[in-house]
């Protein structure tokens, strides 16, 4: 485990490509564990990052997704994990923007790309975190005695069990005291700017990304095609079938296999812009 400079990372297997996972919002780096160990057995090399406010990676004052890319970067870039050599940045979500920007930025860090149920776009009129974060600010953290009580709370307003799971994952305790793992009052304020893209970023990136949609999510649609191939001309999409927006853990299985194909590809060096 490390905490070199800002991340929060957990490491699997000794040896062959290495594939750094970045989660979703309100996700944890814990969230692709059975992906990652899995893939520890068989041939890769994996790691699991908490993004900057999250999990127990460093807290910002603001959300920016270029600091976020940029802090992401100087860790591939310093830790020793890493050891300065390309990776396999594969991003779900908020993770897969952030991926994006960092192989757009820093393409000498990032050997191929696996963007997750996301596209390089701003999104508009997407409810579902707005109504997952007030849910969460609905729990008086003072006053919890137990987490069973703060799924009893949650569950009227998140029906769904894994959703709501998913949520109390990021709910800790230190003595008698409550509190979330994420930085809810600055993810809260700039939701509009996590379901944003940063405004002028140009360029492109060449190298080979895997763009996985799920089937019966809106986040990769064919409209969006045309920015995504502009940023990253050697793009091939696949459409995982049965599938919601965390294609990761509903089709578990595919979703790796998808992964452990893209990358047993023939590397390639990726040359600095």
């Amino acid at each position: 485990m490390s905490t070199v400079p800002s991340l929060f990372s957990i490491g699997f297997g000794a040896e062959g490509p290495l594939v750094v996972f970045c989660h979703g919002l309100l996700g944890q780096g814990r969230n692709f564990a059975q992906i990652a160990k899995h893939m520890g057995l068989h041939g890769a090399r994996t790691l699991l990052l908490d993004m900057p406010n999250h999990g127990r990676s460093l807290w910002t004052e603001h959300f920016d997704y270029l600091q976020t890319a940029d802090i992401l970067a100087d860790w591939l870039a310093d830790s020793t994990e890493v050891g300065g050599e390309p990776v396999t940045l594969v991003g779900h979500s908020m993770g897969g923007k952030i991926s994006m920007l960092v192989a757009l930025r820093h393409p000498e860090l990032v050997e191929r790309l696996v963007v997750a149920d996301m596209s390089p776009v701003a999104y508009t009129g997407h409810r579902q975190f707005q109504d997952i974060i007030a849910a969460i600010r609905t729990i008086d953290l003072d006053r919890l005695p137990d987490r069973q009580t703060a799924s009893e709370i949650l569950r009227p307003l998140l029906p769904d069990r894994g959703i709501r799971e998913w949520v109390l994952q990021n709910l800790t305790r230190t003595g008698r005291s409550w509190s979330w793992l994420p930085n809810i009052a600055v993810l809260a304020a700039e939701l509009d700017r996590i379901l944003g893209w940063p405004e002028g970023v140009d360029g492109s990136w060449d190298g080979p990304t895997l763009w996985i949609k799920a089937a019966n999510s809106d986040y990769v649609l064919p409209e969006y095609a045309p920015i995504m191939r502009r940023y990253f001309p050697a793009t091939r999409q696949l459409t995982i079938k049965d599938s919601g927006h965390w294609v990761h853990t509903e089709q578990r299985e595919v979703f790796t296999a998808a992964v452990e194909r893209f990358v047993a590809q023939p590397a390639r060096s990726v040359a600095p812009r």
